[in-house]
C-alpha cells in the first residue's frame, strides 16, 4: 500500500471521514499535504494567520496557550487520529492557540480555502465538525469551572487522579514533568511541588523520581471536589 492509501485509511479513523469511500478519501488526501516535526518543535503559533487545518496520524502535540508575562498553559493534548485547529479554518481568524510536537509528529495539513472547499462537497464533514466543536466547547466550560472554583491544590488532585485513571496505574514522570502538570491546571512549577508534598505528607500518594503513586484516591477526589467512580457488582 503507497502512502497516499495508507494516509487516506488512516483517515478514516477520524470520525467525519468513517462513511466516505475510499475514491472520496483519496481526493481529500490529495488536496492536502503530509507533514513531520520533531519533538519541542512549533507546528503553528497562536496569533499567525490561519495556519490550516491538521489531523494528527502519530505522535504527540500540545495546544498551548502563552500569557502576558510568558507562562505557556496546555489547553489540550492531542493523540492519534484527532483533527485540530478547526476554529481558523472555519473563521478565517488567526491561529487561537499554539501548537508545539511533544513527540516526533506525523501530520496531514490542509489550508484554509481547500478545506472550505472540502465542507461544500462533503456537508457530513461539516455536521462532524459540530460535534467536535462541541465537545471542546464543553471542555472549555469545564477548565473554565476548575480555575473559577477550585483551588490550586483541588486542581492538582484533580490531575493527577485523571493522569493515573484514578488511581489505578501509576503516573510516569518522565512523561508528566512539574512543568507540564502546572501548565495543564494554568499554574507555577512551586505550586504543584507544593500541592504533591502536600499530598506526601497526608499519605495520599507515594513519590520517587520516576513515578507518581496514588494510594488513596477517594481522599483525592474529595480534594478535588470530585465524585468517585462507581464501583462495578
Amino acid at each position: 500500500m503507497d502512502e497516499l492509501h495508507s494516509l487516506a485509511e488512516s483517515l478514516r479513523k477520524v470520525q467525519h471521514f468513517q462513511h466516505l469511500g475510499l475514491s472520496d478519501l483519496l481526493a481529500i488526501v490529495s488536496s492536502g499535504q503530509v507533514r513531520h516535526f520533531r519533538p519541542e518543535q512549533t507546528v503553528f503559533a497562536e496569533g499567525e494567520p490561519c495556519a490550516g487545518m491538521f489531523v494528527l496520524m502519530r505522535g504527540q502535540i500540545h495546544l498551548t496557550k502563552t500569557g502576558p508575562q510568558g507562562q505557556v498553559n496546555i489547553l489540550a493534548i492531542i493523540n492519534p487520529v484527532i483533527m485540530f485547529n478547526e476554529v481558523a479554518v472555519l473563521d478565517g481568524g488567526p491561529n487561537p492557540v499554539s501548537a508545539v510536537a511533544v513527540q516526533d509528529a506525523h501530520l496531514w495539513q490542509i489550508n484554509a480555502e481547500s478545506f472550505q472547499a472540502l465542507l461544500k462537497h462533503y456537508p457530513q464533514i461539516g455536521l462532524g465538525l459540530l460535534r467536535v466543536l462541541a465537545r471542546r466547547n464543553r471542555q472549555m466550560i469545564e477548565q473554565y469551572e476548575d480555575l473559577s472554583f477550585r483551588s490550586v491544590l483541588s486542581r492538582a488532585a484533580k490531575l493527577l487522579l485523571e493522569l493515573s485513571a484514578h488511581g489505578k496505574q501509576a503516573i510516569n514522570r518522565r512523561e508528566h514533568s512539574i512543568n507540564e502538570m502546572s501548565s495543564r491546571i494554568a499554574s507555577v512549577p512551586e505550586a504543584i511541588s507544593r500541592s504533591l508534598n502536600t499530598f506526601k505528607a497526608q499519605g495520599l500518594i507515594e513519590c520517587s523520581r520516576t513515578q507518581i503513586l496514588i494510594l488513596h484516591s477517594d481522599e483525592l477526589a474529595r480534594l478535588a471536589q470530585v465524585d468517585a467512580p462507581a464501583l462495578k457488582p
